[in-house]
């Protein structure tokens, strides 16, 4: 039950179960869904042969770091892991040299594995590695128990020696229903197809890598007990300590916060962040600033050692504080007019949409989504608008700004003449018109339509005035908006070519509710 703790991984399970259960049912029927899955079997243990190389490599090259400043220390230990190496890597590329002479026998080309296309030959493994002249499968076989002998010579831990053993077995193969036993060799690569062989090897190299691992992890260890409080800089070698703020900008009401850390710290060291001489609990920093401009803030990190000594590991930050500022500017134009919606954009940096309020005096402001929308009351007054962010959970001013309050401009006055297809046109003067579309004209308009604003106003009324031969004028009054009937009959009566009149003190009112008297028309008749 001690033991059981201690075997192979459950990926090194599930590969070697994998593997019996492909080899059993290839022992039925070599179908291509046998062969797809030795294919599979072969790819998944390349990757993981390449990632575990990388992670031996990586404490090679640690130990060699480590070797080098501490000579007295590690040189032995470095020593022997290339030993290992060395081993490792002549078992692994002659196994490498099997795979590429049973490729070469199954397809008579030089290829990899990915692209056999014989996948099913059940001659290239004996051939390669069961020959009597050659007997490669034997001395692979030796080569294989030397090595497992060398690696358990380094490794100490029995449950790990088991595995080691387990992993790397030679031993004679019993077939099931006899006391026949077949070698090692003769049970793997006797009339087995190519693919299942391929990957036979290549669980072997993951084997053989799992092995060097086992070593790797001994020497060290056993360099851990030599010198336990100078080892650790073998997984650690620099401390640094780092201030990792929220933001680096901060807004003055606002707070600044940043984690000062000491990066690949030994889990049994634990550190004390000083700041200004002070003690900062759990390396977390935060403070109210209470001014604007760049500042910077130092301190270290102390470390405690096994040996009762400790390391200080210095660190510095810089920070800005700026002023609570928004950005509130009207989308149409520089002041706002009383009586119609006033589009705004109000925005604060680094604060969200839906985090931002917004009011305003002499009228009203509403929000439309990412926008805002001013009405403004009282013409001649100042509207203040007034902004507010919610920064760290607390509501703060940021921004107040006026605006002037005018009135609408003055409306252009038109007459609404009809136009071709059922349309219409808004005549202002400065051409002549024809005396039908005069005729069906209802009356007067009055509207600013520049582009920028586009407003109708409430025509009141206006007069007409036309000039005779004489040079005296005769006024007639509207109905509102429209022609009165006078005004009518005496348009009828204008002779075509010759005959002008004038429109004038057209009264309108605007959204604003002021009234004003909009410029004159002239009307010529052609």
């Amino acid at each position: 039950m001690g033991q059981s703790n201690n075997r192979l991984s459950p990926r090194q399970k599930m590969i070697n179960l994998m593997y019996i259960v492909l080899t059993a049912m290839l022992a039925l029927n070599v179908s291509s869904d046998v062969l797809d899955g030795f294919t599979q079997v072969h790819d998944g243990l390349s990757r993981t042969n390449v990632t575990v190389s990388e992670r031996n490599d990586a404490v090679y090259r640690n130990l060699q770091a480590y070797a080098e400043q501490n000579p007295e220390i590690a040189s032995e230990a470095y020593k022997s892991a290339m030993d290992v190496r060395q081993r490792s890597e002549m078992l692994f590329q002659r196994i490498d040299s099997f795979k590429s002479e049973i490729i070469f026998r199954a397809d008579g080309v030089r290829t990899t594995a990915d692209k056999l296309e014989n996948r099913d030959d059940l001659e290239a493994a004996s051939v390669v590695m069961l020959n009597p002249s050659t007997r490669e499968g034997k001395h692979l076989r030796e080569s294989i128990d030397s090595f497992r002998a060398f690696v358990q010579e380094i490794v100490v831990d029995s449950a790990k020696r088991a595995n080691i053993e387990r992993a790397l077995s030679t031993a004679p193969f019993i077939r099931p229903g006899g006391n026949a036993t077949a070698t090692w060799e003769e049970s793997k690569f006797d009339n087995q197809p190519a693919v299942a062989a391929l990957a036979l090897l290549t669980k072997l190299q993951n084997d053989i890598l799992y092995a060097e691992g086992e070593a790797l992890s001994a020497i060290v260890s056993n360099l851990k007990d030599f010198a336990p409080e100078e080892t650790s800089q073998l997984r650690v070698n620099e401390m640094e300590a780092f201030v990792v703020p929220v933001s680096n900008m901060v807004m003055r009401g606002g707070r600044y916060s940043a984690d000062i850390v000491l990066a690949t710290i030994d889990n049994e060291a634990r550190p004390t962040v000083y700041v200004g001489g002070k003690a900062i609990p759990n390396g977390h920093y935060e403070f109210t600033p209470s001014s604007t401009g760049k500042f910077n803030f130092s301190g270290y990190i102390e470390v405690p050692h096994i040996d009762g000594t400790s390391s200080r590991h210095p660190f510095t930050s810089e920070y800005v504080v700026f002023e609570p500022m928004a950005t509130v500017s009207a989308t149409m134009m520089n002041v706002l007019y009383a009586g119609i919606n006033n589009p705004i954009s109000i925005s604060v940096p680094g604060v969200p949409m839906s985090d931002i309020s917004a009011s305003m005096t002499n009228g009203s402001l509403t929000r439309e989504g990412d926008h805002w929308v001013a009405r403004a009351s009282t013409v001649g007054s100042e509207a203040v608008i007034t902004v507010t962010a919610n920064v760290d959970g607390r509501s703060t001013v940021v921004n107040t700004t006026s605006f002037k309050v005018r009135k609408l401009p003055d409306p252009d006055g038109y007459i609404v003449l009809p136009g071709t297809n059922g349309g219409s046109e808004h005549f202002r003067g400065g051409h002549s018109v024809t005396k039908a579309q005069i005729m069906g004209a209802k009356g007067v308009g009055a509207a600013i339509d520049d582009g920028l604003l586009n407003i109708e106003f409430r025509v009141l009324g206006f007069e007409t005035v036309f000039i005779d031969s004489q040079g005296d004028g005769a006024v007639y009054v509207s109905d509102g908006p429209n022609f009165s009937a006078q005004q009518k009959e005496r348009i009828r009566g204008l002779v075509p070519g010759r005959a002008r009149f004038f429109i004038s003190r057209i009264r309108a009112t605007g959204p604003d509710g002021i009234e004003r008297v909009v410029s004159p028309i002239e009307v010529r008749v052609k």
